[in-house]
């Protein structure tokens, strides 16, 4: 079955009553979050989004800017605008023309460099592929909100870029150029999420058929049959890296993306829903603190606690899990939705100023971070937008 048949078949209706959390949270992006952001979070003077921000509100003038994070806030202004809660696609098209001309290929060579210097001048010149699942995010949304041809030729050339230079000979994804000696499975899950994107989006028919393929890597070699999870790295051979105890990293909030990837590429090619997404947020939940069940960041296949810190990202991913999860049909996964939603509004999203957050708290629940990231608000956006496609809002 085909992606365009698959959605055909399984297009989610509206109609469902927004939830009383589902609806605070777009309140307060719409009246708090995007305002802050569409009007401080552009550097005037030197062009490009700011990277971070203080807990006063006044930017980080002096840190290094990822592309990720370039790319990311370019998502938001332009979904943002699409969903009518906001007027950000000048803003993403200025910082479109930034990226082309300050990121792509400065030093003649493919590719969208890593980091740049407040100024624009290239501060890291790798070309990182989990940067490039960002840029096929962004200019997937600019190319469907403006109907641009030349949008959707540049989305073709990265795309491009990546099959061919970031794609080893197996098919499979490098971390970056220059290749190192490991892979990282939250490599093929950014490219997939995008890649689903252009699907979703655009009807993309080479993206259908990548998809595919970055998604049977999952069974084939990602997955740990031992311990039913997702070790977060691996060497070239997907043998999962180990340390002295024979222990792997594993990420919980990996294992909950996957199961909004899976429930995502079920709706697309008209799959039924799969035990195998329901296992994996089960898997992440067992990483789960006890006073709110937020995620904490790190533990190893032994279950043993390697960070007990608890990021933003972490629990915009459990929550984004649990939707996919209702929209696919999992009895009270809704229920388990809107307590987590109140209690992000609660902790991370209640300062340090309007329309700030907090990005992570420690085990003993104090604030870790004395900053406020702006790839916060790509976090923050991915969760109510996908509430709002559950519930038809």
């Amino acid at each position: 079955m085909t992606a365009a048949t698959g959605m055909a078949q399984r297009k989610a209706g509206p109609g469902r009553l927004p939830s009383a959390a589902s609806e605070q949270l777009v309140t307060w992006l719409k009246r708090d979050a995007l305002p802050f952001w569409f009007e401080k979070g552009w550097d005037a003077k030197r062009g490009g989004f700011h990277e971070t921000f203080f807990f006063d509100g006044t930017p980080d003038t002096l840190v290094l800017r990822s592309t990720a994070v370039q790319w990311q806030q370019i998502y938001v202004c332009t979904q943002a605008w699409q969903l009518g809660w906001g007027d950000g696609i000048r803003l993403a098209c200025r910082g479109l023309e930034r990226m082309i001309e300050k990121a792509w290929a400065p030093d003649g060579q493919p590719g969208f460099v890593h980091m740049l210097a407040p100024n624009g001048s290239v501060a890291d010149p790798q070309r990182d592929t989990i940067d490039h699942a960002y840029a096929i995010m962004a200019l997937t949304a600019l190319a469907r909100a403006t109907g641009d041809p030349k949008l959707r030729a540049l989305l073709d050339m990265v795309m491009t870029f990546v099959e061919t230079a970031l794609t080893d000979a197996a098919g499979d994804l490098r971390d970056g150029l220059p290749d190192g000696d490991r892979r990282h499975q939250a490599t093929t899950l950014a490219i997939l999420a995008a890649l689903l994107g252009a699907v979703e989006h655009l009807s993309h028919p080479e993206a259908a058929l990548r998809a595919t393929r970055h998604r049977r890597l999952l069974e084939r070699a990602l997955l740990d049959k031992t311990t039913g999870l997702l070790p977060e790295a691996y060497d070239h051979a997907w043998r999962p890296i180990r340390d002295e105890n024979d222990a792997s990293v594993v990420v919980p909030a990996q294992m909950a993306e996957w199961t909004a990837i899976i429930r995502r590429y079920e709706r697309l090619y008209g799959q039924p829903a799969s035990p195998l997404a329901t296992h994996f947020l089960g898997a992440a939940l067992r990483a789960a603190e006890p006073r709110h069940g937020f995620l904490i960041d790190a533990i190893n296949t032994h279950q043993e606690v390697v960070s007990g810190t608890r990021s933003l990202a972490s629990q915009s991913a459990l929550i984004r899990a649990w939707l996919a999860q209702a929209e696919a049909g999992i009895d009270r996964a809704d229920e388990a939705a809107d307590p987590m939603i109140e209690a992000l509004i609660s902790t991370y999203l209640s300062g340090p100023f309007r329309g700030g957050w907090y990005e992570k708290f420690n085990a003993s629940g104090e604030v870790s971070i004395d900053t406020v990231p702006a790839s916060g608000l790509f976090q923050v956006f991915l969760v109510a937008q996908d509430a709002r496609r559950y519930y038809g809002a």
